[in-house]
């Protein structure tokens, strides 16, 4: 069976999907992409889906998936290069992908990705007030 490539760079993870989507293919790659979160404590996942001319329900299904599991994993998900098609088609089935941050392309996506993680780790003012209080 095939599988798609995940790639780690730094602390996130890329994951380019160049081949047809099948439900197998996108349940393989949920498993393999949440097992290597877990692994490598990935703090991001980018998923580049311009090659995608078509999608399911089942598989929007799969992306919004992937985005809470990996919010589960302390994971922020960013989606990047959706055609219009397919971004047509994802609000005609209903689907609005809570949880899931696009970008037009990877590059974009990479920068939000870097700037949900350098805010997450920029200390609160009101924390450090309180700790120099105790």
């Amino acid at each position: 069976m095939d599988r798609i490539p995940i790639l780690r760079m730094g602390s996130f993870l890329i994951v380019t999907i160049q081949v047809d989507m099948h439900d197998r293919l996108a349940l393989a790659l949920q498993d393999d992409l949440t097992s290597k979160i877990a692994a490598t404590e990935a703090k991001g996942v980018l998923i580049d889906i311009s090659a995608l001319e078509i999608v399911d329900s089942f598989i929007g299904r799969m992306l919004a998936n992937i985005s809470a599991m990996a919010r589960i994993l302390d994971a922020q998900t960013v989606v990047t290069g959706m055609q219009p098609a397919v971004a047509i088609t994802l609000v005609e089935l209903g689907l609005s992908l809570p949880g899931i941050r696009t970008a037009l392309n990877v590059e974009r996506g990479m920068e939000l990705l870097r700037s949900s993680l350098a805010s997450a780790e920029e200390p609160d003012a009101e924390d450090d007030d309180a700790a120099f209080e105790a």
